[in-house]
């Protein structure tokens, strides 16, 4: 795994500006997977219009760019394939037979993609370019979903989203380490690290804000309300705040990582469902999907306004902002460390 650029951040190689060599060229677009539309919408981040839309097989989840940043894939969960985009050109160039690519992840090494298989209860270990698979490793939890990795990456956290738990996942060895079941029957969503790597955040639909848990010890050590229907997480650029979308409510909460302190809280002007999605390449903008208002949020991170709400197909799901910086992704919408 490439070492840290700052040994207390993990995310300090996606500063704005930051950009690899990999994604040089590319123009900068949000993907858009709708799940109800079975389609990809294609949006230019500077003048706010849908400037192409194509059609995905069944349920697209989410827009995931791969390890070496070249390539995004399109998890189209009920259709049984991944949809690959050459970023480049904007355009979807190949489809892969992928058995229920719910959400896709990559290990910090490099070595694997992760197929999170959610209504099979499996994270299938794939080759990372070629997706051929290595070895499925099942889950004793259900709606296994989203995840992140540890600071050395020998291990992985994952949320199930219907069972109420957590789940710990060995990536070298490639097994169960263990479980742990939620307070209050909880609806885990998604995860992300702390910048000092000492801590997973976990998003809970159900109890309307986030789990703090050591992951190296297994162990919940504190709950910060954010508000109702807590669901995307999101690092900004300079590491010091974790945006957090609210989508039973309409809100994006921000907290302050030094402190675990909520700062702001930003409204969708009417109704709203802002669920998942990132950040623009220079941090100025946070961009979120509508999930059930067929429509896309843009909201300046400066000051929490809406910039712009952009009409797309029906349910709106895992957008990806692309190109952003840093070395290499780790999967999802997007983590790059």
């Amino acid at each position: 795994m490439p070492p840290y650029l700052e040994e207390n951040d993990i995310y300090a190689a996606g500063r704005p500006g930051q950009l690899s060599d990999a994604v040089k060229g590319m123009p900068a677009r949000v993907y858009v997977p709708c799940n109800v539309a079975n389609k990809v919408y294609v949006i230019d981040p500077d003048t706010y219009k849908v400037v192409d839309e194509f059609p995905v097989n069944r349920e697209p989840q989410h827009v995931t760019p791969s390890y070496d940043l070249k390539t995004l894939y399109v998890g189209n969960d009920q259709g049984n394939t991944l949809t690959v985009i050459d970023p480049m050109t904007a355009k979807k160039v190949d489809t892969l037979k992928i058995e229920d690519p719910y959400n896709l992840y990559f290990t910090p090494d490099g070595q694997y993609a992760i197929v999170v298989a959610e209504r099979m209860r499996r994270l299938d270990f794939r080759h990372p370019k070629t997706m051929k698979l290595v070895e499925s490793v099942k889950v004793p939890c259900r709606g296994v979903d989203h995840m992140d990795f540890s600071r050395d990456g020998s291990y992985a956290l994952a949320t199930c989203e219907f069972s109420g738990e957590m789940v710990k996942v060995d990536t070298v060895n490639r097994k169960v380490l263990g479980k742990i079941t939620l307070p209050n029957g909880g609806m885990p969503q998604d995860v992300k690290l702390s910048p000092d790597g000492k801590l997973f955040y976990v998003a809970d639909m159900e109890n309307d804000g986030m789990h703090v848990i050591d992951g190296d010890k297994l162990e919940i050590k504190s709950f910060i309300a954010t508000g109702k229907g807590c669901h995307g997480l999101y690092t900004s650029r300079d590491s010091k705040h974790l945006y957090i979308s609210n989508r039973a409510e309409g809100s994006v909460s921000v907290m302050e990582f030094a402190t675990q302190k909520l700062i702001a809280k930003w409204q969708v002007p009417g109704r709203g469902s802002p669920d998942m999605g990132g950040l623009s390449a220079d941090g100025k903008v946070l961009w979120l999907s509508g999930r059930y208002h067929s429509e896309v949020y843009a909201f300046e991170t400066a000051t929490g306004k809406l910039l712009a709400r952009i009409k797309v197909g029906r349910g709106p799901h895992g957008l990806c902002v692309w190109p952003q910086p840093g070395r290499y992704s780790v999967g999802h919408t997007g983590i790059l460390r």
